[in-house]
């Protein structure tokens, strides 16, 4: 949500853990999100608490508000914060990986079943 990161390209372990699953995120560059985010895209999708209170920060509306929710709301373990596995080492990159696999397949599950697919 910050600018500092901006133009940057994923962490080298996080290109490796996504490579072990078939997956290219090495042409990804990270942005910050800006309030015109709000009208691009239907959902909102962060992190952690500290993104959250970033990104609600720029909300103009309780409209913007409700488009935002934290990645492991929508799994069936619950509510909380994707661990950082920056300082870590690679087994949590592997972790960080599970998770949000795991919550981005039950996100699209809800968004699917929200629009009769």
């Amino acid at each position: 949500t910050g600018h500092w990161h901006a133009g940057e390209a994923p962490d080298p372990r996080s290109v490796e853990e996504a490579q072990r699953h078939g997956v290219d995120i090495s042409g990804q560059r990270a942005r910050q999100f800006t309030k015109a985010d709000f009208r691009r895209f239907e959902h909102i999708v962060v992190m952690d608490g500290q993104n959250r209170r970033d990104v609600l920060r720029q909300a103009a509306s309780p409209a913007d508000e409700a488009r935002v929710s934290g990645l492991l709301d929508h799994t069936t373990s619950g509510p909380g914060a994707v661990p950082d596995p920056y300082y870590g080492g690679p087994q949590g990159f592997g972790h960080v990986w599970s998770l949000v696999d795991g919550a981005t397949a039950d996100l699209l599950a809800r968004i699917r079943a929200a629009r009769g697919f």
